[in-house]
């Protein structure tokens, strides 16, 4: 990948040390990755440092297991002036059984900034494939729910 990609991909054995009793992978640990991913996605994207605002719809729709190899594929959905909207989806491989599963996907909100942690205008995302189009118009939607959340929630505190 070239400085300024849109996309990302990495790739995580889980081994025992992130693990529960059950043999399972944290929520935690996975999350950790998550941040990690959109925080590598966006500012190589936005070549500054980024910070997480927030993140949206985390499901975890199956356990992952030790052993398995998981996959976080990342890419930079949509940008405002200084924010940007990571998306990723988390495939698990089961390497013996070679069963791949959909096992999450979700949504970073990413803010650059400059060495004083001041916001700093990212470069416009030109969608240019079918996919990328199709994420960046879902992107809109999300951005809008998000804002319509907040005034409820503003509106709640009274």
């Amino acid at each position: 990948m070239e400085p300024g990609s849109s996309t990302l991909t990495m790739t995580v054995l889980m081994t025992p040390d992130k693990a529960n009793f059950s043999g399972n992978v944290h929520g935690g640990t996975l999350l950790k990755y998550l941040d990690e991913v959109a925080y590598a996605c966006a500012s190589r994207f936005a070549g500054s440092y980024v910070v997480t605002l927030s993140v949206d719809q985390v499901t975890f729709r199956q356990p992952v297991h030790v052993g398995e190899l998981v996959t976080f594929l990342a890419s930079v959905n949509y940008t405002g002036r200084t924010s940007m909207e990571v998306g990723i989806k988390v495939v698990t491989e089961n390497i013996r059984d070679k069963l791949v599963r959909h096992t999450n996907s979700c949504f970073f909100t990413m803010v650059a900034v400059d060495e004083q942690g001041q916001p700093v205008e990212v470069p416009t995302l030109q969608p240019s494939s079918e996919d990328a189009i199709r994420r960046f118009a879902n992107a809109q939607e999300r951005r809008a729910i998000r804002a319509e959340l907040a005034e409820r929630y503003k509106a709640l505190k009274n």
